[in-house]
Order: structure tokens, then sequence, then C-alpha cells
């Protein structure tokens, strides 16, 4: 039982780095394909990838605490500011 404990936090971690990975690069195809430039309008998407990459490396760098809390609620306070700069897609709107 205990060798199976030690197998699920690496399996969560390698699932995460490639949904990471996989999501970076379908927001990417979307940005080009849109035709979106500019890092203003990034800005939401790297905030909310900085959390995931801050909370995997204080989860195995034990640094679970104050420190990753506090960046992890910053990043999600200018995530949520830059949602301003997101572009507005008017054929949803109608």
């Amino acid at each position: 039982m205990r060798g199976t404990m030690s197998v699920i936090p690496t399996l969560l971690t390698v699932i995460l780095i490639v949904t990471l990975i996989i999501s970076i690069t379908i927001v990417v195809k979307k940005r080009r394909k849109a035709g979106i430039t500019g890092i203003k309008s990034a800005l939401t998407s790297i905030c909310f990838y900085a959390i995931g990459i801050i909370n995997l490396v204080a989860y195995w760098f034990d640094f679970l605490g104050l420190v990753s809390w506090t960046l992890s609620f910053i990043l999600i306070l200018l995530g949520a500011y830059f949602m301003k700069y997101l572009p507005i897609d008017k054929e949803a709107l109608r």
C-alpha cells in the first residue's frame, strides 16, 4: 500500500503538466486564429497558468504556506483585473 501512495503525487504532477501544455497550445492557436495580438489580452491566461505552476512547485518543494497562498491570491486578483482587456465576441452577444 505504501508504494501506491508515492505514485499518486507523481501521476497527478504528470497529468497537470500535460494538461497545462495542451491548454497553452490551444489558447495560442485560438489567439492566432482570431488575430488577437498584444500582451494585455493574454495576461489573464498567463496569471491563471502561473497559479498552477506556482502551486505545483510549492507542493514539490514543501512551500505550501503563506507565500504560495499569497502569490496565488495576488495572481487571481491580477487575472480578474486584466479581464477587462479581453476582446468581446460580438457574435456571442446577439
